[in-house]
């Protein structure tokens, strides 16, 4: 008779390990996030921004110096030395210069939403390949008890052959079944050392223990999924950062309209000729008169002003539907998993039935060995089913900033 006892033990007794501590540590994800290239860039993109909002706020227009020298002759005169100098600046008429601060400001403004939206992304992609481990871990494991269940059937199936207590056939049977649990147990092993080596590249920072931990039963979140479903838009730095960004764009156009009047230049002018018999200061000013490209320039920022609006609007609808997605996959996969422990427990039951009618001699090997595949192969669905169901509900906490990811964004 084949026994399921250690694996049926492993499956059903409450797990040493709560669903955090089957999260890696805090400083550990926070070291490997702050040096995941993404972030890393994302970050640097701040220090561009506030190097773009000092430019703005002095200003497109430097001095300007020039100036001539003439050897001039003159006819029964002689020879002069003429030369003149003009220094000059132009200045921004009223409202321009505020308009350039706000939009620096606004763009470090999105520039660090951009950053603290990076981070969370890689706080989501750190998440699935996380799961992804310890969810084809679980699933090797089911499967690498299983080939030891069925070796030491085979153990006992020969010894009652060579007692001619069972049947050859029976010795066929089960070595059958133990090739078929061995490859499975193979290909699972492949999938998780996959997943180790996926988690491993892409967050090299993280130290990864040597067996993947083994969570408890999924509990939904106390302060229940809808409520995080809100946070999950309050806290969007995604949002933020298109909002600034839109902001950021109208103000740029704002100062495009104005520019349609050119901002005037006023120096100061020095002159001398006839070999400084005639000297002379004064002001100057110039101002360029604007055209048709000015106008086109001010109708182009317009319209991109109108794109980031709409392009706000369109991620606001795109947080919104990943709140709800993330709320309702939570939902889903926690419902899959109660479903997935209630057909493990009736699978257990009737495999109980199965055994005691084999040993009453009313059942044959055959029927207890697919009663041996499918409690195999539900221990292996609720195994699946549970790591998806952290995955789910860890994805809402990382969302709603509840995870990984403070709520202020730092």
């Amino acid at each position: 008779m084949i026994r399921l006892s250690t694996l049926a033990l492993l499956m059903t007794l409450p797990a040493s390990l709560s669903a955090q501590s089957a999260l890696p540590p805090e400083p550990a994800v926070q070291e490997a996030l702050n040096t995941h290239p993404s972030v890393q860039s994302a970050e640097a993109r701040i220090d561009s921004a506030k190097a773009e909002e000092r430019l703005l706020r002095a200003g497109p227009h430097e001095l300007t110096f020039s100036g001539s020298y003439v050897r001039r002759s003159v006819d029964r005169e002689g020879s002069y030395d003429e030369y003149d100098a003009t220094l000059s600046r132009a200045i921004r008429l009223p409202g321009k210069a505020q308009l350039d601060r706000k939009a620096g400001a606004l763009g470090i403004s999105a520039a660090e939403n951009r950053a603290e939206d990076a981070r969370h992304q890689a706080a989501v992609l750190l998440n699935d390949l996380w799961w992804d481990w310890l969810g084809s871990s679980a699933e090797a494991a089911v499967d690498a008890q299983g080939v030891e269940n069925y070796e030491a059937a085979r153990t006992a199936i020969r010894r009652r052959v060579q007692l001619r207590d069972a049947a050859q056939l029976e010795s066929d049977q089960i070595e059958a079944a133990l090739g078929d649990a061995r490859a499975m147990a193979a290909q699972s092993l492949g999938r998780a050392n996959l997943a180790r080596a996926r988690l491993a590249a892409r967050f090299p920072a993280l130290p990864l223990p040597v067996a993947a931990p083994v969570p408890e039963a999924p509990v939904l979140p106390p302060e229940g999924l809808e409520v995080m479903g809100e946070q999950v838009i309050s806290r969007s730095h995604e949002i933020g950062a298109a909002n600034a960004e839109a902001q950021r764009i109208a103000s740029l156009a704002e100062r495009a309209r104005r520019d349609r009047w050119a901002d005037p230049s006023v120096g100061v002018r020095l002159f001398s000729e006839r070999n400084g018999a005639e000297r002379g200061a004064g002001l100057v000013l110039s101002m360029p008169l604007g055209g048709k490209a000015r106008s086109a320039t001010a109708s182009r920022a317009s319209a991109e002003a109108q794109a980031a609006a709409a392009e706000l609007a369109l991620v606001k609808l795109d947080v919104r539907e990943m709140a709800d997605g993330d709320v309702a996959r939570a939902h889903a996969t926690h419902t899959a998993w109660q479903r997935s422990r209630e057909a493990l427990d009736a699978q257990m039951a009737a495999l109980q039935k199965l055994r005691r009618g084999q040993q009453l001699g009313a059942i044959d090997l055959a029927d207890v060995l697919q009663g041996e595949r499918l409690t195999h192969a539900a221990f292996r669905a609720e195994a699946l089913a549970r790591a998806e169901t952290h995955r789910a509900i860890n994805r809402l906490r990382i969302d709603s900033h509840n995870l990984w990811i403070t709520a202020d964004g730092h």
